[in-house]
């Protein structure tokens, strides 16, 4: 499967990309060598082959969550944590209007 020049452009321009003629060039002849390993790829016979969405057998491992009081040793003082804030309006952080 061949890519042409003006496809190369046209993926460019979406992704907002500026290239040169040189990368042009590189970048279709590139992609074109891409798709053709791709369609020796798909002549593979796999409808046998179980799908993986990774090569290794991973799974994540999860904490168990628990619920744990605040305290000023564990988070700062309300003072100490506001002065971390740009800017403050009595014991609240300020912030800039999000909702018209």
């Amino acid at each position: 499967m061949a890519i042409t020049r003006k496809e190369v452009e046209h993926v460019a321009r979406l992704a907002r990309l500026a290239l040169t003629e040189e990368e042009k060039e590189r970048y279709t002849a590139q992609l074109g060598q891409i798709l053709t390993y791709v369609e020796k790829l798909s002549a593979l016979k796999t409808d046998h082959v179980t799908p993986t969405t990774h090569v290794l057998p991973l799974s994540n491992v999860w904490r168990e969550d628990k619920v744990e009081p605040s305290t000023a040793q564990t988070l700062g003082s309300p003072d100490e944590i506001l002065a971390n804030a740009p800017e403050r309006e009595g014991p609240l952080f300020k912030v800039k209007k999000v909702i018209e």
